[in-house]
């Protein structure tokens, strides 16, 4: 497993770098990416911390732009790294910070009891850390359903080789997170770490893809 993630994190050697913000003209319109972090290394470049997709047609550029963008409940990257944050700091704001508002309901339910200014002040926390520490790699796919597989599956393969060259660094904000997938995973997220692996013919998929 440990050879699968190192081609993985060889492959993502060939595309082009971003930081936050970004230029969306350079990233494609439909695809998954992966995100690195300051710090944070492996198989002599830097460690994968998070694989994302978008779920709508073409929508790869709002995406990411969500995660540099100040609403946690848009982005499940940013609530995460919110609440590292929170965690690490021993700030009680926590508590609120979990509570999603999206809905109308939850809006009309928990608006009263959140301190909004607060909220604004963890919110550009959060924009500052993703700036300052957080890039990625955009890899392009066109099909919804392939785009699915490919990001559950390069999850599991960085996640089963953690015991080896992909284990976080004691530094990593992550293992301040409140949620036990992140901290024991190395991954900014909790889903799709029990999926199988690539397939041989779909590592040969990715590489036709980075050249």
């Amino acid at each position: 497993m440990s050879d699968a993630c190192r081609f993985i994190h060889d492959l993502a050697g060939h595309f082009d770098r971003h930081e936050f913000p970004f230029e969306p003209g350079l990233i494609p319109e439909s695809g998954i990416y992966l995100l690195f972090e300051a710090g944070e290394t492996a198989h002599g470049t830097e460690r994968i911390v998070h694989v994302g997709m978008h779920s709508g047609d073409r929508r790869l550029r709002s995406r990411l732009q969500e995660h540099d963008s100040p609403n946690k409940d848009r982005s499940i990257l940013r609530k995460n790294v919110g609440r590292a944050l929170l965690r690490k700091s021993g700030d009680s704001f926590l508590e609120k910070w979990n509570i999603d508002l999206t809905s109308r309901e939850n809006r009309e339910k928990y608006g009263p009891l959140i301190d909004f200014e607060r909220q604004g002040d963890v919110e550009v926390a959060v924009t500052d850390r993703i700036r300052q520490n957080f890039s990625f790699v955009a890899l392009p796919v066109e099909d919804k359903e392939a785009r699915s597989e490919l990001k559950l599956k390069i999850i599991v393969i960085i996640y089963l080789s953690i015991c080896g060259c992909c284990r976080p660094s004691e530094q990593w904000l992550g293992l301040w997170s409140p949620k036990s997938k992140i901290r024991e995973s190395g991954l900014w997220l909790e889903q799709g770490l029990y999926k199988e692996p690539l397939s041989a013919d779909e590592i040969s998929t990715l590489r036709a893809i980075a050249l």
